[in-house]
């Protein structure tokens, strides 16, 4: 069975392994990403990691998810945010063909997230699909039957910098405002307030947790209501870290989302947590690859 490095390029950690056709991960490992090191120490990076997995098996081709604005076509990073200097220009795709000579593709880490999530989870079957991560910002990507749709330039759905009442949707409504929110009402050090913390300390019964926890899902309800209104999903997926905690989180975006939204859009609209996690970027990179091989990945949905 062919096997595939898969990689997933964050600002923070490098998540890679080895995936077979089938879409089984039969190998994972994570690494720093040294971000300071810009777009040639991560190009570097990626390498040596393709290099050690040829060194111990065939390899068919490599599959890349990462942050920034992706030209799929080149297989480069058009922008990225400063937190990875000098990333603009990377060119993964002619510089690992050329060295290695397998077949490379390259997609955004959103829309990987949504691709995992369309083939194989929480919006396998949908028509249309929209696919938000929520971290330290917030991320988003639109599958329609299948395909990415990317807009004019390649940037389309990125709804973090929506304008709402007081700032923009990622600077309100991502996981980043609570330890900002909970450590000011405290006045404590914000490093003694992570999310984790906040979530167990809510989970106790701490009334200024749960007050900034309310407080972000009611942000989160109406983003996703403005979104809503604009592209009619037949599906919501929420991913990144924080959605890990969907017990505590799922019925207080579900009545946050409902009050924004009229009810006959609500009726049709199916709220849904990620079901692939930290694996949802090199899984969806595979899935990209595949596509980009039939002929059918690199399209620009208009």
């Amino acid at each position: 069975m062919k096997r595939y490095v898969s990689i997933d390029i964050g600002g923070t950690a490098i998540k890679y392994g080895v995936i077979q056709e089938d879409g089984q991960i039969v190998s994972r490992d994570v690494m720093d990403t040294e971000a300071h090191k810009g777009g040639a120490g991560i190009l570097d990076k990626v390498q040596k990691m393709i290099e050690r997995f040829r060194a111990q098996e065939e390899i068919c081709g490599i599959c890349i998810s990462t942050a920034g604005v992706v030209d799929t076509e080149r297989g480069s990073i058009t922008y990225s945010a400063p937190l990875i200097p000098d990333y603009a220009g990377t060119e993964f795709k002619k510089v690992l063909e050329g060295r290695f000579h397998i077949p490379c593709e390259v997609e955004n880490d959103v829309n990987c997230a949504g691709l995992a999530e369309y083939y194989a989870g929480a919006a396998e079957g949908s028509r249309i699909s929209l696919m938000l991560t929520i971290g330290t910002g917030i991320g988003g990507s639109l599958v329609i039957d299948g395909e990415i749709y990317r807009g004019i330039s390649g940037s389309a759905c990125e709804v973090g910098y929506m304008l709402m009442p007081g700032g923009d949707f990622q600077t309100l409504g991502a996981a980043s405002i609570l330890s900002k929110k909970v450590a000011g009402w405290k006045k404590e050090p914000r490093a003694r307030w992570n999310g984790f913390r906040i979530f167990e300390e809510a989970k106790a019964g701490d009334e200024l947790c749960i007050r900034a926890i309310d407080e972000m899902t009611d942000v989160l309800g109406k983003g996703i209501a403005n979104i809503c209104y604009v592209l009619n999903p037949e599906t919501v997926v929420l991913g990144g870290g924080i959605m890990a905690q969907e017990a505590f989180l799922r019925k207080r975006i579900e009545t946050s989302t409902a009050k924004y939204l009229v009810p006959e859009i609500a009726r049709h609209t199916v709220l849904a947590f990620a079901k692939h996690g930290n694996n949802a970027g090199m899984l969806g990179a595979f899935y990209h690859f595949q596509r980009c091989q039939e002929g059918i990945g690199r399209g620009n949905l208009q």
